[in-house]
């Protein structure tokens, strides 16, 4: 694994063929829907095409996903970036930590470093940007602690069933 996807405890490394039960479990997960903005199953047709397409070049796509493992295999999470501009080298970041018992113990933080120092070192971007529900204070709280400013706040951005909620931009410009 190149050292530009290794941080602490976590390897970032790219989709295989074998992840297809854990992301139907991860994606098909309504209870994590709304921090994923995601509102339909998705079939493992889908996620198979999606999985045999993501060879193709973060430069053809704007997207990569990458697998968050821990103990040299075992998947705990996934890690993106979207919304990929080279010409303004910048690029949006999401995370996930999908099981209870592996959140709160550094690997969305190591996972996040390594993302950083992929997205400078590799990429060449600029910046990073996560867009977050206000009241997911636990993900607001990684990225601050690893150097993300709020840099603005939308207003009723995200409709909820109970209503609607605001949200976060968090900035970070890689240097």
């Amino acid at each position: 694994m190149p050292d530009s996807l290794t941080y602490g405890k976590v390897e970032l490394r790219p989709l295989e063929p074998d992840d297809i039960e854990v992301l139907y479990k991860w994606e098909n997960d309504s209870s994590i829907w709304e921090v994923s903005n995601t509102k339909v199953p998705f079939s493992k047709y889908i996620l198979a095409q999606y999985i045999k397409e993501s060879y193709r070049d973060i430069y053809e796509t704007r997207q990569l996903r990458l697998i968050i493992q821990i103990n040299a295999g075992h998947p705990v999470g996934a890690i993106d970036l979207f919304d990929f501009d080279p010409f303004h080298q910048r690029a949006g970041v999401g995370i996930l930590i999908h099981k209870a018992e592996d959140r709160k113990r550094g690997y969305a933080t190591d996972a996040l470093s390594a993302l950083k120092n992929y997205a400078l070192n590799v990429l060449g971007l600029h910046q990073l940007y996560a867009n977050i529900s206000s009241d997911n204070q636990v993900s607001i709280q990684l990225f601050q602690k690893l150097g993300f400013k709020i840099s603005g706040t939308k207003k009723d951005w995200i409709k909820y069933r109970d209503g609607w909620k605001d949200e976060i931009l968090l900035q970070k410009i890689l240097v």
